[in-house]
């Protein structure tokens, strides 16, 4: 896979706290010109995403839920959800509640997923489980577990803002449940590498794992996506 070919997968990303509309409006405009799968952005500024890429292919993507750590009542996180599909949001990145599952409270965890995908409406729903909080290989096979069962359309490694993000090890777990749950029921589940990706040889560490252990017809924007900044601007197309 060339450099370019990356470029369909890519949810272009701002998640800062100096965020402002000008550089929203400068993203959407590089994510235009480079292809990509989506942007992602703040609820507060799906509007502007949405505005500037009216016209185009590209998907408006907004980490909602409280994004990056999920530890607000869920009526708060659901009414964040509602605000940026309703602003025009296409995908919702929600982060899975870390804590609860630490502690055992699976029910809750898949009754707040449940939640949270009803408030997307038609928008898909990526469900990151933080993997660096989980650390285990069986917690975090669980937690893919809980956001297929709580209907998330994808499962994705982290939100980039704790360390270790993504690893190989860790997309090695989440794609055996993802190949699992197909080999049952025939659903597709997508999967999101996110977090630490910045180079060429990086992403294609993805890419071949996702072919190697979900297969082919998983190497589409539908199903799989990297989320990524730098990495655009070093695949030098």
């Amino acid at each position: 896979m060339k450099p370019s070919d990356l470029l369909q997968f890519i949810d272009l990303t701002t998640l800062n706290i100096d965020d402002t509309t000008e550089r929203v409006v400068a993203l959407c405009k590089k994510g235009i010109t480079r292809g990509v799968a989506a942007i992602c952005v703040y609820p507060s500024f799906v509007t502007t995403a949405k505005k500037e890429l009216s016209g185009t292919c590209i998907k408006v993507a907004s980490v909602a839920g409280c994004f990056p750590a999920a530890q607000s009542p869920i009526e708060i996180r659901v009414a964040e959800v509602k605000y940026a599909v309703k602003n025009g949001a296409d995908e919702i990145d929600m982060v899975l509640p870390v804590g609860k599952l630490l502690e055992g409270n699976e029910k809750e965890v898949l009754s707040d997923i449940r939640q949270i995908k009803k408030a997307c409406g038609k928008a898909h729903l990526k469900c990151i489980l933080e993997t660096g909080a989980l650390k285990t290989a069986e917690l975090i096979s669980r937690a893919s577990e809980l956001a297929i069962e709580g209907e998330a359309d994808f499962i994705k490694t982290s939100t980039g803002k704790i360390s270790p993000a993504a690893t190989p090890e860790t997309a090695s777990v989440m794609l055996k449940v993802i190949r699992k749950y197909y080999d049952s029921t025939g659903i597709k589940i997508g999967f999101k590498a996110a977090g630490g990706i910045s180079t060429y040889d990086e992403a294609i560490v993805y890419v071949n794992l996702v072919r190697q252990i979900a297969g082919d017809n998983w190497l589409s924007p539908e199903l799989f996506r990297i989320g990524a900044s730098r990495l655009v601007d070093n695949l030098g197309c």
